[in-house]
């Protein structure tokens, strides 16, 4: 079987470099955000407009680069404790609450009491809502605070991981504090908020409005917000850059976002391709993304690329191949980053609806990996995780004729990941459950020479997870804290 296998890793043999990579692996960002697709694309133009016209030097241009692709990259970090503030869809109240002035909780607007009243303990009676908005309302700046914190510190802590400048890492630290002291974590005002700072914070705001709003009503925005929200300065740029019509080339709103990332891509600092041990660094790094989303699959991916690549060494497999499995064994959940935390963390069973949603995960990981041009077997490979042999998988019901090895191989390791977690609906099993669990879908729905290398790997290692080299582990209580 291993014959079969192509012997040449394509991510070793075609070059990457950062920003195809960082500019594809954005588009999962945005799903966490519940975000317009694009988003940090979009902004990323807007922002290195911005900056040149302000006159940053070429140092500053790159951190500002890598700044806003990769701003939102803490966002899955709080998303479990959003989900258990408001009761309802973590990614809708994201996204809706950037349309919202949440300075100003003594002058709330009807738009943003009807954003609560959708989206708080949507199943719950009126008045039971009522107390939980009410609760929201009384403890909002002690919850921002709480939320901002979490987010930009560990998206500031991943930029210094993957060797970005430090102004880059600082930017994402401070990318929610405002002009006048308002905003968070460290309510820095004016200058003390470091330049670039300021301008992604700009940059994302027009992006957010203008694609719900259009183009006028983010300059409206952006102009009644000087001054509180944003650099006086920056805004004249940016509503001069608007004026002259050189603002929106390429990501206004309705523009294909592969023409905007191609714009993007054209404007990287360089174009230098990534040595091995970095791409792996940036699949590590988005996969701690995926994992902190929710507090029980915080070391999921880990775990699924540790046993997908182990499977992959007891066949024989060709090192590349090896190299190929665990990088999609890392990735291959991220089109989970979609999923509702209210649907991850049911501790009861899902509806018809809300199957549909996780359903689509798996091929969101595959379209947004296959548009890195060397990880287009990675991304087939990824998006198969669910598939089954007799044709029961999901989304595209694919039999065994259709599902190479590398394939079975991570779907093997999926299934075992999946059963030795805990889940808030079991507890994590043992090895010996797992194994005759699994023995149940063998050969029928599991490859079997798959499965033997598993219990080989597994009873060899005992199941001891690989520890990151990357980034630190989230602990549970570092996603859900008491409400």
């Amino acid at each position: 079987m291993a014959r079969s296998i192509k012997t040449a890793d394509q991510s070793q043999s075609i070059g990457i470099s950062m920003s195809e990579i960082l500019s594809a692996l954005s588009f999962a960002l945005d799903l966490t955000e519940g975000a317009v697709p694009g988003h940090a694309l979009r902004s990323c133009l807007i922002g290195m407009r911005i900056g040149a016209r302000a006159g940053l030097s070429s140092t500053q241009m790159q951190s500002l680069y890598y700044a806003l692709l990769l701003k939102d990259v803490g966002c899955s970090s709080n998303s479990a404790r959003m989900c258990q503030i408001i009761g309802g869809d973590d990614r809708a109240i994201k996204a809706g609450v950037k349309l919202e002035d949440w300075t100003k909780p003594h002058k709330p607007k009807a738009s943003t009491f009807k954003l609560l009243w959708e989206q708080v303990l949507p199943d719950a009676s009126p008045l039971e809502r009522m107390v939980r908005i009410a609760k929201i309302g009384m403890s909002q700046h002690a919850n921002n605070r709480e939320m901002i914190t979490l987010r930009c510190d560990r998206g500031a802590f991943i930029l210094r991981k993957l060797g970005m400048s430090e102004d880059a890492a600082e930017a994402v630290r401070y990318l929610d504090e405002h002009w006048e002291g308002s905003g968070y974590p460290e309510r820095r005002r004016k200058d003390h908020i470091p330049l670039l700072a300021r301008i992604c914070s700009v940059a994302q705001s027009i992006d957010v409005f203008s694609t719900e709003q259009g183009a006028e009503a983010a300059i409206a925005v952006l102009n009644e917000r000087s001054g509180r929200w944003f650099d006086p300065e920056l805004v004249q740029i940016a509503v001069a850059l608007h004026n002259e019509g050189s603002l929106w080339q390429d990501c206004a709103r309705g523009d294909d976002p592969e023409r905007t990332r191609a714009a993007v891509k054209d404007l990287a600092p360089d174009s230098i391709d990534l040595a091995a041990d970095q791409i792996d660094n940036v699949c590590l790094a988005f996969a701690e993304v995926i994992d902190a989303k929710s507090p029980f699959t915080y070391r999921h991916s880990m775990d699924v690329a540790t046993a997908a690549a182990g499977i992959a060494e007891t066949l024989g497999l060709p090192s590349e191949a090896c190299v190929r499995i665990r990088r999609a064994g890392l990735l291959h959940d991220l089109g989970k980053l979609s999923v509702p935390n209210s649907i991850l963390d049911k501790p009861t069973q899902l509806s018809a609806a809300e199957w549909t949603v996780v359903k689509g995960h798996p091929g969101l990981s595959r379209s947004i990996l296959e548009r890195v041009s060397a990880f287009r077997q990675l991304s087939v490979i990824a998006g198969n995780h669910h598939e089954r042999l007799d044709g029961s998988g999901y989304p595209d019901k694919k039999s065994a004729g259709l599902l190479s090895l590398e394939s079975r191989i991570l779907s093997v390791a999926d299934v075992f990941g999946a059963l030795t977690e805990e889940r808030p609906y079991r507890a994590s099993l043992d090895l010996e459950q797992v194994a005759s669990i699994m023995a149940k879908d063998v050969p029928r729905r599991l490859d079997p020479a798959c499965y033997e290398a598993l219990l080989i790997f597994a009873s060899r290692n005992e199941h001891r997870p690989v520890q990151s080299t990357m980034l630190p582990e989230l602990p549970p209580e570092a996603c859900v804290l008491s409400a």
